[in-house]
């Protein structure tokens, strides 16, 4: 079994890159999917899921949260539900057997008895925002200066879930394989050599 795990900066095109990745690896593709299964799995609505789990949900939760998760009073059990959920499906897709690409969640973390090979994707504040500006629809009506803003919220909150949840540093060149700055590239144009080092990389365990 390979897996290959997308850690991102918000608009650096992370997400593109594991779906395109997946599709020419022919690996299972795995992102929102794990959201849907959680609210699923939990008779939960998919939009409070991950507002919970990737946005404003984790603000009051203490920076002890990964030592006990029983111990937090602050903590709302359906956030702990939530949580422990989340860790559950991606441990049950890697039990599945099929390779597989995931995107966020810390599934390099969560999933490294499996020997993942962990790519973290970044890009220049520019290159986020003219990304996200193209792919924006009309009616965001967004600016320059919103996304600045909301890059950098986002950015902070995965910093601090990972801090939260494992301990290790987000974005930290030596937690992963492969770092790759996508700013002065197509994300098309860039996955046939994402996935020959992919495939070099599983290629030499075999």
């Amino acid at each position: 079994m390979r897996i290959v795990t997308i850690s991102r900066e918000f608009g650096s095109g992370g997400r593109e890159l594991g779906k395109r990745l997946a599709d020419e690896l022919n690996f299972d593709y795995y992102d929102r999917e794990i959201i849907d299964t959680i609210a699923h799995n939990t008779g939960t609505d998919p939009n409070y899921v991950f507002t919970v789990l990737e946005n404003h949900g984790w603000k009051n939760i203490p920076l002890t949260f990964r030592q006990s998760v029983k111990s937090s009073l602050t903590v709302q059990y359906a956030q702990t539900e939530l949580l422990i959920e989340q860790k559950r499906v991606i441990e049950e897709i890697a039990k599945h057997g099929n390779d597989c690409v995931i995107v966020g969640r810390n599934a390099d973390v969560l999933l490294q008895d499996y020997c993942p090979f962990n790519i973290f994707v970044c890009a220049d504040v520019q290159a986020k925002i003219r990304r996200c500006m193209e792919r924006a629809t009309q009616d965001e009506n967004l600016t320059p200066k919103v996304l600045k803003r909301k890059m950098q919220n986002i950015d902070k909150q995965r910093k601090q879930i990972r801090d939260i949840l494992t301990g290790s540093k987000w974005g930290e060149p030596h937690n992963y394989h492969v770092t790759i700055n996508t700013t002065d590239w197509e994300i098309k144009q860039l996955t046939p050599a994402v996935t020959a080092i992919v495939n070099r990389w599983f290629g030499r365990k075999q």
